[in-house]
């Protein structure tokens, strides 16, 4: 490898490590939600779903069931979200109540 490849690379996984990931995290999230208060820990796996949680809420990839799933078992796992988004549209007012009526 070239140095400057090395030092390119270096510089990359050192942002990374950083950042914790967070930036491409949520760029690349096809799911947000808003909690009614902050979740215990940063990063939660529910089912199948890896989220990254901070001061703005939490992000993560579309899972492989159906999101109206994935924010239930969200909500069931952190409490009750005021807002879950799928690809930048917010669900309907009844699937978030749906939603958090699994909240704990």
């Amino acid at each position: 490898m070239t140095r400057q490849l090395t030092s390119s690379l270096l510089a990359f996984f050192l942002t990374v490590s950083l950042f914790g990931g967070t930036a491409f995290a949520a760029a690349g999230a096809q799911y947000r939600a808003e909690p009614a208060k902050p979740p215990a820990a940063a990063r939660i796996i529910v089912k199948d779903v890896a989220w990254r949680c901070g001061a703005g809420g939490c992000v993560a990839p579309q899972g492989n069931s159906r999101p109206a799933i994935d924010c239930a078992a969200l909500a069931h796992e952190i409490g009750t979200l005021r807002s879950f988004t799928v690809g930048g549209r917010p669900i309907e007012p009844a699937a978030l109540q749906k939603c958090n009526a699994r909240a704990r």
